[in-house]
C-alpha cells in the first residue's frame, strides 16, 4: 500500500486540478452572460484565455526541467487557486466589471498548462516508485482527466444554481489547494534531475535553453509525426464539440441532446484511456496505432451525417473510445524516447500544439457554419479527420518505429 501511495496522490493531484478547471469553464462564460448578457464577450473571453496557453506552456515545460517537478505542480496549483479566488474577492470588494473579468480569466489562464506537465512528467517518477507499469499509469492519468471532464461542467451548473456564480469560484480554489496539498505530500525521486546530473557527469553538455524543446521533438521523427497529427485532428475534432454540433442542436432546440453525445464521448474516451494499460499488453503499438486512427476516422463519418440521436450517441462513445488511447500512447513514447531532463520541455511544445489548433479550428468551422451549413461543414471535417488518419498511418516514420 506504502508504494501505491504515491499514484494515490497523484492521481487526487490529477482530478482535482482538472476538475477546478472543468468548473471553471462553465462558470466564467455563465458568470459573463450573467452580468452582461453578451455572447460576443463571453466569445472573446474565452478567446483571450487561450492564448497565453500557447506562450506559456513551453516555458512551464523549461520550469520543470529547470525548478523541479514538484515544485512547479505546488506552484501552479497555488497560483491557479488564488486566480480563481479573485473573483469573489474583487467581486465582493471593488465589483466585477468586463476588464477585471477578462484580467482575471487570462491571470489564471497563465499557470494551468504548467501545472498540467509537471503532473506528466511525475508519472516516470511514481512509476518508478510505485513499480506500477508506465504504460498502465499513463492510461490512468489521462482516464481520471477525462471523467473529470465528464462530472466538472455537471457540478459547475450545480453550483451556480444552489450558491451562485461567484461563489462557485471557491469550491475550485479549493479543489487546486487539493491538488497542491497532495503532490506536497508525495515522496518519490525526480528522474529529471538524476538524468542531468548523469549527462554533466559523463561530459556531456547540458543545452539548457527553451528552444531545446522543440529541437528534442522535431529530431524524434516518430515523435514528430505524432505531434504534427494532433495539431491537425485537434484542428478539425474540437470544433465539432465547439461549434458544429451546438449549433445543430440549438436548430433542432435540443440542448439535452448536445449533453448526451458530449457525454457520451467523454465516456468512451475515458474507457479508451483507462483500458490503454491493458490494451498496450496484448496488441502491439503498430496495431494500437493503426486502431486508434482507422477507428477515429470510421466512427466520425456516420456523425458527420447528423443521423437519430441514439446513432449518433453511440458513433460519438466509438469515436471517444477509439482516441482515448492515444493521449497515453504519446506520454509514454515521450517518456521512454526523451531523456528525462528534457521532458518537460518536449511536454511544454506538445502542450502548446494542443492548445494552438483549437482557436484555428473554431475560427474555420465557424466561418463554414454560416457560409455553407452545419451539414457541409460536419461531412468536411470528418473528411479531412479520415484522410489524415489514413495519411498518418502511411508515414515513413510509423512504418520505421513501431
Amino acid at each position: 500500500m506504502k508504494k501505491k501511495s504515491s499514484v494515490i496522490l497523484l492521481q487526487v493531484s490529477n482530478f482535482a486540478s482538472a476538475l477546478g478547471n472543468s468548473i471553471v469553464m462553465i462558470t466564467i462564460p455563465w458568470l459573463i452572460l450573467e452580468r452582461t448578457d453578451s455572447p460576443a464577450f463571453a466569445g472573446l473571453v474565452a478567446a483571450v484565455s487561450a492564448l497565453p496557453a500557447i506562450i506559456v506552456s513551453p516555458i512551464g515545460g523549461w520550469m520543470v526541467d529547470h525548478l523541479g517537478r514538484r515544485a512547479v505542480s505546488i506552484g501552479a496549483d497555488l497560483l491557479s487557486s488564488l486566480s480563481v479566488a479573485a473573483f469573489p474577492i474583487v467581486a465582493a470588494t471593488f465589483g466585477l466589471t468586463n476588464t477585471s473579468i477578462l484580467i482575471i480569466a487570462v491571470i489564471g489562464a497563465v499557470f494551468d498548462p504548467a501545472g498540467y506537465t509537471a503532473r506528466k512528467t511525475l508519472l516516470s517518477d511514481v512509476a518508478k516508485k510505485s513499480e506500477i507499469d508506465l504504460d498502465r499509469l499513463n492510461g490512468i492519468h489521462e482516464g481520471f482527466m477525462g471523467v473529470s471532464w465528464i462530472f466538472g461542467p455537471a457540478i459547475g451548473a450545480a453550483l451556480i444554481s444552489t450558491v451562485g456564480s461567484v461563489n462557485s469560484f471557491w469550491a475550485a480554489a479549493v479543489l487546486f489547494v487539493i491538488a497542491a496539498l497532495a503532490i506536497a505530500f508525495l515522496r518519490v525521486g525526480d528522474l529529471g534531475q538524476e538524468s542531468k546530473d548523469a549527462a554533466q557527469e559523463s561530459g556531456e553538455k547540458v543545452d539548457l535553453r527553451l528552444r531545446v524543446g522543440v529541437k528534442t521533438l522535431w529530431n524524434d521523427k516518430l515523435l514528430r509525426t505524432l505531434s504534427i497529427a494532433l495539431l491537425i485532428l485537434a484542428a478539425v475534432y474540437l470544433p465539432t464539440e465547439g461549434i458544429v454540433l451546438p449549433t445543430y442542436f440549438e436548430n433542432v432546440n435540443n440542448p439535452a441532446g448536445l449533453g448526451l453525445v458530449i457525454s457520451a464521448l467523454a465516456a468512451g474516451s475515458a474507457i479508451g484511456s483507462f483500458g490503454y494499460g491493458w490494451i498496450s499488453k496484448r496488441v502491439s503499438r503498430k496495431t494500437l496505432i493503426r486502431l486508434i486512427m482507422l477507428g477515429s476516422a470510421i466512427s466520425i463519418i456516420p456523425m458527420a451525417f447528423l443521423p437519430a440521436l441514439p446513432f449518433l450517441m453511440a458513433a460519438g462513445f466509438f469515436l471517444g473510445l477509439s482516441w482515448g488511447p492515444y493521449s497515453p500512447l504519446v506520454n509514454t513514447l515521450v517518456q521512454q524516447r526523451i531523456p528525462a531532463h528534457l521532458q518537460g520541455r518536449v511536454f511544454g511544445i506538445q502542450t502548446a500544439v494542443f492548445y494552438v489548433a483549437p482557436p484555428m479550428g473554431m475560427v474555420l468551422a465557424g466561418l463554414s457554419v454560416e457560409s455553407f451549413g452545419v451539414s457541409t461543414t460536419y461531412v468536411f471535417l470528418a473528411a479531412v479527420l479520415s484522410v489524415t488518419s489514413v495519411l498518418v498511418l502511411l508515414t515513413k516514420s510509423l512504418r520505421e518505429n513501431f
